[in-house]
């Protein structure tokens, strides 16, 4: 294998570690704020999840990413460096700011302009691109509804118990619900960087005239991502786990349970959508259930702003990655 691909090899998984580490406070900010689990229990906990989620998920997701949104035959080296390069400085500049944005526009947004500088807009799979786009849209919707659904149904069968005995069970059940998120993170974004490892390969002529994820590229992306969320991106914990609403165990639980619905959902469907997004969503959905004004909505405003405006920022730095990597002969 060419010394160039082993090099974006580890770039891509770079990418998949930066991405469990930045998205890793999706997977444990209300189990860590409702005090269910300690912060370093939690992030070991979610990486184990993150990673058994090899055993549930097809690759769908994987499948769109790697074909379904730029041309497959104008990928290659300066491109898949490009949109690494967008994705990754996305990340990082987010991460800083404690936003908690989406790793996977990020890396969609990096594909797209890079794809943009070196072929035009024919570079673009139109198809693919608008049901990611719709789906900014529909999973936090998703994620708000069936927060709000859940939590209407906890609490009508809660009521009239013992605040502190509805605390105990639920304290259990977020341990469930964390588990399922976690598997839903692990299982949908891991494909992400799947995809553009195998558009990679395909690409340089090492998988032959099929387009397919190897198992060593599976492995190795899960791995990555399990060992981000290890780390953990503590800047953003506390943007979700308490800047936007407080929480309890039980609306952890009902926010948590929405949030893995609606990303399972979606991973069978191949959509390649924003854990971020989702779990964002549901979490306001829960908290507006006491009282509208439980829900920060100056912070949650700024979430949005931050959403908005990823997929074009990273796509303006992988632009400017791919014309340096071009340029240079790369």
């Amino acid at each position: 294998m060419p010394v160039e691909i082993i090099f974006l090899i580890i770039l891509a998984l770079g990418f998949d570690f930066l991405n469990g580490f930045h998205d890793s406070a999706n997977s444990i900010a209300t189990v860590v704020s409702t005090r269910v689990l300690s912060p370093r229990n939690a992030v070991m906990f979610a990486a184990f999840f993150n990673m058994i989620a090899f055993f549930v998920f097809g690759l769908h997701v994987a499948n769109t990413i790697g074909k379904g949104i730029i041309d497959i035959a104008i990928v290659d080296n300066a491109v898949v460096f490009g949109a690494l390069i967008g994705a990754c400085g996305w990340n990082i500049i987010t991460w800083y700011f404690g936003l908690p944005t989406s790793s996977s526009h990020a890396l969609i947004g990096g594909m797209i302009g890079a794809g943009l500088v070196k072929a035009g807009p024919a570079a673009l799979v139109m198809a693919g691109i608008i049901k990611t786009l719709m789906f900014i849209i529909i999973s936090p919707l998703a994620g708000l509804l069936l927060g709000l659904g859940l939590g209407h149904i906890v609490y009508f069968i809660a009521r009239g118990a013992s605040p502190l005995l509805i605390d105990q069970f639920f304290r259990k059940g977020q341990l469930l619900s964390a588990a399922l998120y976690s598997m839903g993170h692990g299982g949908n974004d891991a494909q992400k960087t799947m995809g553009i490892i195998a558009s990679l390969l395909f690409s340089a002529g090492l998988l032959g005239k099929s387009f397919y994820v190897p198992q060593w590229v599976i492995l190795l992306c899960y791995a990555a991502i399990s060992v981000g969320t290890m780390f953990g991106g503590w800047r953003i914990v506390k943007t979700m786990g308490q800047k936007i609403a407080k929480l309890r165990p039980v609306d952890g639980f009902c926010a948590e349970t929405a949030a893995a619905l609606t990303l399972f959902t979606a991973s069978a469907m191949g959509v390649p959508v924003s854990t971020t997004h989702t779990i964002t969503g549901s979490i306001v959905g829960v908290g507006s259930l006491r009282r509208m004004s439980a829900v920060k909505w100056g912070v949650a405003g700024r979430i949005v702003w931050a959403w908005v405006i990823t997929i074009p920022c990273s796509a303006a730095i992988a632009a400017g990655a791919y014309w340096l990597a071009h340029t240079m002969g790369y």
